[in-house]
């Protein structure tokens, strides 16, 4: 690299690095798999990791879904300096609700294309390709100097648009099944062979939460899976590099006691208040990977028709026991540092064990083969933090998800 001890990124600085910098976002890592895993030794080098290194626990950005968490890490910022503030949005001047993977809805810029801009070779591999152009923004891919590519998709790269050609051949491995634990460890896979084989300065590696939406922490599915990652893991630190893991968010259990999903259908309370379709509500969780979730998390923004009383809509909704919190859009601004043109007029957060639909017979929960874990809320805010250098750590609320390239770029640069 060109520049002498720090890059800029967003009015942040942060240290140029003399090792490799990795960043580790597994998705849907509720702090209990890791704690579940460990207890019962399956997880021998992040044990030893933890023992040289520093952890503490974390808060994502809100909503604590993929989109808007996986940005905020990517930027170091939250969603209202970086724009993405859920998979999905409606635009009210096209009156079309669409998915937020365009990097037109992006506001700000990657800290992998500061560096990359500074001189540095970024390599950014993510499960879904749902989130891969979003993540290579500002990288250009004709100097050998930036990958950027999904599992999804790896036997569709090329060196003009991903800097790699057939990724999959590459790796000498098919392109797994988009549902399943194959696509995270490919991840994994492609994250030691191109720190082995292409030596990046800066590299993030992005999970799919197939698993944890499948799976509780003590169920074998799951430990199977951080087992797996330990493995790789421990190839990833024998390199020398400074490693973070993080999550975009946790995961909770929000199913009834007969297994059927928990969900209250607040499309179809506000019809009954407002009339047919005068209010529209929106779930920012919704994305392509419907059997992952059904489109049920526990975040929701509504638009309301002119008119209504607004104070009196949220003081019922709020009354609600399914519902943990309900704001305007002023307050939820404030609060949650969300882009006011990109919510509704109020914002809904259902409890623990619940989640938010819209109405139900626009939700198709056929796919749903095990009981529902969802996340979006406030109670999967809480995520690890953990990093394989003596670094002294803020705890939660003060440490979020998106300090995470900050403190792989400190320990890498010392």
């Amino acid at each position: 690299m060109t520049v002498s001890s720090y890059v800029v990124a967003n009015e942040r600085q942060y240290p140029v690095p003399k090792t490799c910098a990795i960043v580790i976002c597994l998705d849907g890592c509720e702090p209990a798999y890791l704690d579940v895993a460990l207890g019962e030794g399956l997880m021998p080098h992040l044990k030893k990791l933890l023992e040289a290194g520093s952890e503490s626990l974390a808060h994502s950005v809100i909503p604590s879904f993929t989109n808007p968490n996986n940005m905020s890490i990517a930027t170091g910022r939250p969603p209202n300096v970086h724009g993405i503030c859920g998979n999905y949005l409606y635009e009210p001047e096209t009156g079309k609700e669409v998915m937020m993977n365009e990097v037109r809805f992006l506001r700000a810029p990657t800290v992998f294309s500061a560096f990359y801009d500074a001189g540095a070779k970024v390599a950014v591999i993510t499960a879904k390709d749902k989130l891969r152009a979003l993540l290579g923004a500002g990288l250009q891919f004709d100097d050998d100097r930036a990958i950027c590519f999904s599992s999804e998709k790896a036997d569709q790269t090329s060196l003009s648009e991903n800097g790699i050609e057939n990724a999959s051949a590459f790796m000498g491995r098919p392109v797994p099944e988009v549902y399943s634990a194959d696509l995270s460890e490919f991840v994994f896979a492609a994250g030691v062979k191109l720190l082995k084989d292409w030596a990046p300065d800066i590299m993030y590696l992005s999970t799919t939460d197939y698993v944890q939406h499948k799976f509780a922490p003590n169920e074998k599915g799951a430990k199977d899976f951080y087992m797996m990652f330990d493995q790789y893991l421990a190839e990833l630190d024998s390199f020398g590099a400074a490693i973070v893991i993080t999550a975009d968010h946790g995961m909770k259990p929000k199913h009834n006691a007969d297994a059927s999903p928990a969900v209250i259908y607040i499309q179809d309370i506000l019809d009954q208040w407002l009339g047919k379709k005068a209010a529209r509500v929106i779930l920012p969780i919704t994305d392509p990977y419907v059997v992952h979730h059904g489109a049920l998390g526990s975040f929701a923004t509504a638009y309301l028709p002119k008119g209504c009383d607004r104070a009196d809509i949220i003081a019922r909704l709020a009354a609600l026991p399914e519902m943990l919190v309900v704001l305007s859009k002023e307050d939820a601004v404030k609060q949650y540092e969300l882009p006011s043109d990109r919510i509704g007029d109020i914002v809904l957060i259902s409890t623990e064990n619940m989640t938010i639909g819209t109405s139900a017979n626009r939700h198709d929960l056929a796919a749903l083969k095990e009981p529902l874990r969802s996340h979006g809320g406030l109670t999967e805010q809480e995520v690890p933090f953990i990093i394989n250098r003596k670094i002294e750590l803020p705890k939660a609320p003060n440490l979020r998800n998106f300090d995470a390239l900050y403190y792989a770029l400190q320990a890498a640069a010392q």
